[in-house]
């Protein structure tokens, strides 16, 4: 049970380090992180009285 746990630990730390490594370089593959920038206006009435 504890060499399972053992495994699932390093499984963790390299899948990390898979994300961070591709966060860095996915742009240059053509991986595009940034959000859609898009306007959006919204009416808003204010009840004063």
């Amino acid at each position: 049970m504890t060499r399972l746990i053992k495994w699932l630990f390093y499984l963790a730390i390299l899948a990390f380090i898979a994300l961070v490594i591709y966060a860095y370089i996915g742009p240059f593959f053509g991986a595009d992180f940034s959000p859609p920038s898009e306007e959006i206006r919204q009416e808003i009435i204010l009840e004063t009285g």
